[in-house]
């Protein structure tokens, strides 16, 4: 039992820094895990694979599905990057974007900018038939820490020193991932795994594992996390379970970071997989279908105002023409509009005037000049489970 328990825990190495007290650190076993018992989880994983079956079926017939995903991309990057403390909501990344000052401090939104940049070029080399390897885990990194906080800790690189999660120091830690000189053996082990067919694991199986692994070799000094939550929407895409990256699971993770964290942990302090997968599972299923009600309900909205639209009369067509702009991108100003759309501001702003009358769109500063339209409807289904 005690051979068993340490294939599934891993070893455990004594180490010590100059001048400081020794510590403890984890060596986790290669990927798969011995003995994972799956006979209890079936279920689960068919159930979670049906979800994500509906979710991508939904995905391609929306109208605008580039669109849709421009959005959740961004609503990912916020999730993501809130779970690691920073402050920015989707309407300040949407401002960013747009070069206006948002209401937060402007290294929050680069954070959550350069995690859509991640996102894109994963995205864009695994379409050009890039596999899933340390290269392209380490240059997304590269991207992720560009020109942020932590930018200055070897973006794009490995790390050649120790971390700790928790605790001052690695002697009072809550954990202590490999020690540097192990970090990249354990990452060719999962790049190993990652291509590896032969053990037959269902995709969900091997994405919650790799998602796991990563987060315990925590290979670089900063970044782990929002890299880590990344990786597992590309591997759904990589592998052809999701033809487009629609499905985010940091919106579980934060709503439920407690027991995130715990379950992590409990992996490597009890080498119960299986509580992890459990979790990770449950998250997919009620993820996908929060997903699924947000495509349908957005669907849903496009549709019934463009029918309030259509019934305006004279001015419709030049409302609809800002409509659909706002729907492409539901946060915007006028210059940017006219500009799109070779539109006078007189005729940008009478359109906008109708879209308010029909309670479509709303004006949010409240000023005469710089003045800030938002497409709010399309807006209120994306912000379900972000804190602005």
């Amino acid at each position: 039992m005690e051979m068993d328990l340490k294939s599934r825990l891993g070893e455990r190495l004594r180490c010590s820094l100059s001048g400081d007290e020794p510590y403890w650190a984890l060596l986790p076993q290669p990927l798969p895990p011995s003995g994972l018992q799956l006979s209890e989880l079936q279920w689960l994983v068919e159930k979670a694979s049906q979800a994500l079956g509906r979710l991508d079926g939904l995905s391609t017939v929306l109208p605008n599905t580039q669109l849709f995903l421009y959005m959740y991309v961004r609503k990912e990057a916020v999730l993501s990057s809130q779970i690691e403390g920073t402050e920015s909501s989707l309407s300040d990344l949407l401002l960013f974007e747009s070069a206006e000052v948002p209401g937060v401090p402007l290294h929050d939104v680069h954070e959550v900018s350069n995690y859509v940049a991640a996102m894109n070029f994963g995205l864009e080399k695994l379409r050009d038939g890039f596999p899933m390897s340390m290269r392209l885990i380490r240059e997304m990194h590269g991207v992720l820490m560009d020109g942020v906080r932590g930018g200055s800790k070897s973006p794009g690189e490995f790390r050649r020193t120790q971390n700790w999660i928790g605790g001052s120091r690695p002697n009072n830690a809550r954990y202590v991932p490999p020690p540097p000189d192990k970090v990249m053996d354990c990452m060719s082990d999962l790049e190993k795994f990652m291509h590896d067919q032969t053990d037959r694991l269902p995709v969900l199986v091997r994405v919650a594992l790799v998602h796991h692994q990563f987060e315990t070799i925590h290979p670089f000094l900063d970044g782990n996390g929002r890299l880590g939550r990344l990786l597992i929407t590309l591997m759904l895409c990589g592998s052809g379970i999701l033809s487009a990256p629609i499905l985010y699971l940091s919106l579980y993770f934060k709503e439920n970071r407690q027991e995130y964290y715990h379950q992590l942990q409990q992996v490597r302090e009890t080498g119960d997989w299986e509580s992890w997968l459990k979790f990770f599972l449950e998250g997919v299923i009620e993820v996908a279908q929060q997903a699924t009600v947000a495509a349908r309900d957005i669907l849903a909205l496009v549709q019934a105002d463009r029918a309030r639209i259509a019934a305006v009369g004279r001015g419709a067509g030049s409302a609809m023409q800002v409509f659909n702009y706002l729907e492409k991108k539901p946060l915007a100003l006028i210059p940017e509009m006219v500009a799109a759309l070779k539109l006078t501001t007189p005729t940008v702003t009478a359109a906008l005037q109708n879209l308010i009358r029909l309670e479509i769109v709303q004006e949010v500063t409240g000023k005469q000049r710089g003045r800030i339209f938002v497409y709010q409807g399309y807006m209120s289904v994306l912000e379900r489970g972000i804190v602005n």
